[in-house]
């Protein structure tokens, strides 16, 4: 098969995603299965459905239009502010958008009714990470806004923690936004349905929380995809963290000396690389660079040493591994590398329905 190649378990992220739609239920929140990670695709998003996600999350509009072919009834949210230049394209594409912009909102609400239709949208909360949302005193007036939209329903609030500047759900932020919900609800006599909390990063919250609140959904990517909570990167017990495989092929093997020599300066990525130790090294290159992949966030078999990445080279140190010119070798990935990965043209995703 040609490489590199990143192979996709789909039975596993279906495990993941019943296994948290099952931790989370008893409390009462719901699953929106996040794609972005997947570039939307299709056969991630039907795994996350077959494992019980509520929905799907993108934050790009094409990849929405990627996930328009799976069930009608399935709700697509657009979980980063759109664009003003792609409102159409939103009204059309997606079911439900997470909005911050006054000016957005005005957009959106033209388009539905060029549309002729209704579009759901959620407010985003700024709770203290500093990347989207609305100043909590500023709501009660977004909220006034929106409701006077006959194009537009608000389906509830939402926020995003730890993503920006790595703010860490709690009790005290997600209760602020349980309180804020009660506060619209009683100002403007509107029932808010949806009160989406976060993130994978909201999952040791949901777990210890003696009170959720008010908060009802969770957007989760990371978790499903690759097993982990992206607070500290630990694997979460009962998941798979191999979902993803990457696999490079060897295009050079020889034994090198460690050091290099001459003068030196920069190397490609303006980086001075410190290679410890002398004598030789067991050294394969593998045709895979950081045009496929984050070098920071690739994991190499055990044993394997990563020395450096160059654009489409990449250096191992192969320790007691035996392999040759044409071999493929393994790698698992992060949440990085598998952002880079799926969207590199030179990385051929292969989708397999077992685990």
């Amino acid at each position: 098969m040609t490489a590199p190649r990143l192979e996709i378990a789909l039975g596993r992220i279906e495990h993941n995603t019943r296994t948290l739609v099952d931790r989370l239920a008893p409390v009462g929140i719901r699953v929106t299965g996040v794609t972005k990670a997947a570039l939307g695709s299709p056969g991630v998003g039907a795994a996350m459905l077959r494992g019980g996600a509520h929905g799907l999350g993108d934050s790009r509009v094409p990849n929405l239009a990627r996930l328009a072919g799976l069930d009608g009834a399935t709700s697509r949210t657009l979980i980063r502010s759109p664009m003003l230049s792609q409102v159409d394209d939103v009204v059309s594409l997606a079911t439900c958008s997470l909005n911050t912009e006054p000016a957005v909102l005005l957009a959106l609400d033209a388009a539905a009714a060029r549309a002729g239709r209704l579009h759901d949208v959620v407010l985003m909360v700024e709770l203290g990470d500093l990347r989207e949302g609305i100043p909590v005193d500023d709501v009660a007036e977004v909220v006034r806004g929106v409701l006077a939209l006959p194009s537009l329903r608000l389906l509830g609030l939402g926020a995003n923690l730890a993503c920006q500047n790595g703010v860490v759900p709690d009790e005290q932020n997600m209760g602020v936004l349980s309180e804020l919900v009660d506060t619209v609800e009683t100002k403007y006599g509107v029932a808010l349905t949806t009160v989406t909390g976060g993130n994978s990063a909201n999952l040791d919250w949901a777990a210890s929380a003696a009170n959720v609140g008010r908060i009802n959904d969770l957007r989760l990517g990371e978790a499903i995809l690759l097993g982990v909570e992206p607070l500290h990167r630990t694997p979460i017990r009962g998941l798979h963290a191999d979902a993803f495989t990457l696999f490079g092929e060897v295009i050079e093997r020889r034994d090198k000396p460690r050091q290099p020599w001459g003068t030196r300066g920069q190397s490609a990525f303006g980086d001075l690389p410190d290679r410890v130790g002398a004598g030789t090294v067991r050294q394969a290159l593998v045709a895979l660079g950081r045009q496929d992949a984050d070098p920071d966030d690739v994991v190499p078999p055990a044993g394997i040493t990563i020395l450096g990445m160059s654009s489409d080279h990449l250096v191992l140190d192969l320790g007691d591994h035996r392999v040759e010119v044409g071999d493929e070798i393994a790698f698992g990935v992060g949440y990085s590398a598998l952002v880079r990965a799926m969207t590199s043209p030179f990385v051929t995703a292969v989708e397999r329905q077992g685990c």
